[in-house]
């Protein structure tokens, strides 16, 4: 399900390049990925767009060799060091275009911290670069503490500003029912948690549920080889099936976010 955008809020600043950040503190469940999804649309849309990696331990995003993202090494003496935050600051507001931000889970205290203390956000907006982020929500074990993740960052965003990516890889968006504890299924938009930041959202990409054995293998295949979407129509490496099954995700994330970005 996606939600309408804020249409006002992105009328006034459809024009200015967007700075994008994929934010949670939960490690392993989809950040890079959607990161790379980011980037890959805006290039689909023809947006001048740079990416930069800032994980200190799993530098992902670099490693798809056709996104040519930047790796930001945020680690000194053995910790990240947030001064160094400075660079990708001087990076983003001396270059006039679109950015997709991707972090680690290991720098998601560090630079959230950064970014509050420095007033990044309001420094980026001051200089015309609308901001949005996006965060993941995932399935399975791990959905309790995204959805905690998605609370502390949506708390301090501005109205229409998070993209909620609801990632059922792992398993179905379930919520804890207030009245009784028991695990109950439910959409994200019907969620408490939903209802009390829903101004924050601009919008929801659901990366669906689909067969392991066809369309999960074929994904698993694309982020072995470090491939994008384009680099796949013209691999040997898969099957003609394969590069059908996944035009038909390619597809369906871009209308998604066609929809929430425009």
């Amino acid at each position: 399900m996606t939600l309408p955008a804020h249409q006002p809020h992105l009328q006034l600043i459809a024009d200015c390049p967007r700075i994008h950040f994929t934010l949670q503190g939960k490690g392993g469940v989809g950040k890079s990925l959607v990161s790379s999804l980011v980037a890959q649309y805006l290039r689909h849309t023809d947006t001048a767009v740079r990416c930069v990696d800032t994980d200190p331990v799993n530098d992902t995003l670099t490693q798809i060799r056709g996104l040519k993202a930047e790796h930001l090494n945020l680690m000194r003496q053995g910790r990240v060091d947030e001064r160094i935050f400075d660079d990708l600051m001087d990076k983003i507001l001396l270059d006039p275009v679109s950015f997709v931000v991707d972090t680690g889970a290991t720098s998601f205290v560090a630079l959230t911290r950064y970014l509050h203390e420095n007033n990044a956000f309001q420094v980026l907006r001051d200089a015309g670069r609308e901001v949005i982020v996006h965060t993941v929500i995932a399935g399975g074990q791990a959905c309790r503490d995204t959805l905690i993740g998605f609370r502390l960052l949506a708390k301090g965003s501005a109205p229409g500003s998070v993209v909620v990516w609801l990632n059922e890889f792992f398993g179905p968006i379930e919520g804890e029912s207030e009245a009784t504890g028991a695990v109950v299924r439910k959409a994200f938009v019907d969620m408490k948690v939903y209802e009390e930041n829903r101004d924050a959202v601009l919008g929801t990409v659901t990366l669906a549920h689909r067969n392991p054995d066809t369309f999960g293998r074929d994904i698993q295949q694309m982020a072995s080889q470090n491939l994008t979407f384009a680099e796949v129509r013209d691999s040997n490496r898969l099957s003609i099936m394969a590069k059908s099954r996944l035009a038909v995700v390619e597809r369906d994330i871009y209308a998604q976010l066609q929809g929430v970005l425009g």
